[in-house]
């Protein structure tokens, strides 16, 4: 498998419609600019959906992608190593924060265990039947997993991103549930834009204290030692220090743009897969909102070289989808405000109402010295 194929088959939002629906927006009755971003999120919709007016978002999905790290055995996370089938359940339940948001918001919510350390018998079949491994290597001293698995996670992103655009998906919010996600992530962002351990590494979504943030910079500058040799090939570099749960994000991202499908997304870990598939298809970004800011370093790092400015900065880090789910609303009121709101009258139409009113004033007058 060779990612930069992918570069031929992503072509970039229609810069025709968005200019249809940016001239549109000067003839609305609202000022242009008083709507501030939201102007511009309605015309990157009109855009994406090749429509002027543009459509609502009537169908968001949230899709979440299951796994944990090796990495997490050293301590490097809030949460116990092996710990992301309770995220999981959490979901399932109703009672972690994107499920809430998911329930008010009323968007239905995919989970895909792509590499869960746990029996699969304690999910249902419909949240384990495309796991490709059970959990991934601990990457400072060994590869995440094999290439073959790699190929078959990113696969299994591609088909999901398909099967998501078939039945009718309009916007997805993207977000995963793992442990030690955010270290596998911080070495990928770390690797591609060619900066150290300490730049990079954060606290996570649980928090850790600073003995545990040591821990991590170190696990992250071992595992970028192992990274940066195979940075020409995305594949290779996901085997060596992603792992499967990032692996089938970034096959589902690319997939995603192939089928001009928009994608929110949440904290360090997708965006750290959107880094990777920017190097293999580089007009990829074009199709993605950057939902919120997490406070992680490299979620800023990754945003800032995709030129992605996030829609909300409310200090959410539990991640799980959350601050991306948050920014949902926001997009949904762009679509209407751009779809709804009148247009101003023609200033032709303007003058020949008032030329008709001034030629029937001689009239009015006439006809009162009459009476």
């Amino acid at each position: 498998m060779n990612l930069d194929d992918f570069s031929d088959l992503i072509q970039r939002p229609d810069g025709g419609v968005r200019r249809d629906a940016e001239e549109r927006r000067e003839r609305l009755t609202v000022p242009s600019g008083a709507l501030g971003r939201l102007d511009e999120l309605g015309e990157w919709l009109s855009a994406a959906q090749q429509s002027v007016p543009v459509r609502a978002v009537e169908q968001p999905r949230l899709v979440l992608f299951a796994g944990d790290h090796g990495v997490a055995e050293l301590g490097v996370s809030g949460r116990p190593a092996g710990g992301a089938y309770e995220l999981v359940r959490a979901v399932l339940d109703g009672s972690s924060p994107v499920a809430v948001l998911a329930r008010r918001f009323s968007v239905p919510t995919r989970i895909v265990d792509v590499s869960l350390d746990c029996d699969p018998e304690l999910l249902p079949e419909s949240v384990v039947r495309h796991r490709v491994r059970r959990g991934s290597g601990r990457i400072d001293v060994e590869d995440a997993m094999t290439a073959e698995e790699a190929e078959q996670a990113i696969r299994l992103g591609m088909a999901i991103a398909d099967e998501e655009a078939d039945s009718g998906t309009d916007l997805v919010v993207l977000g995963d549930l793992s442990v030690g996600g955010t270290t596998a992530a911080a070495t990928l962002v770390a690797a591609l834009c060619g900066t150290d351990a300490s730049v990079v590494t954060g606290r996570g979504g649980a928090g850790i204290d600073d003995l545990a943030w040591m821990r991590k910079c170190a696990a992250i500058r071992d595992a970028l030692r192992r990274a940066r040799p195979v940075l020409g090939d995305q594949v290779e570099l996901l085997a060596t220090s992603g792992g499967a749960d990032l692996a089938a994000m970034t096959g589902f991202l690319l997939q995603s743009a192939v089928r001009r499908m928009p994608v929110v997304l949440d904290g360090v870990v997708s965006a750290a897969c959107a880094l990777v598939a920017q190097r293999a298809a580089f007009r990829a970004p074009d199709w993605w909102l950057a939902g919120q800011v997490s406070g992680e370093p490299a979620q800023s790092k990754a945003l800032d070289r995709m030129a992605l400015t996030p829609l909300l900065d409310h200090g959410v880090t539990v991640g799980e989808g959350s601050g991306a789910l948050l920014a949902l609303p926001l997009v949904q009121a762009a679509a209407a405000l751009a779809a709804e709101l009148p247009e101003r009258k023609p200033e032709k139409a303007v003058d020949e109402e008032t030329e008709a009113e001034e030629s029937s004033e001689p009239e009015d007058a006439a006809a009162a010295d009459r009476g």
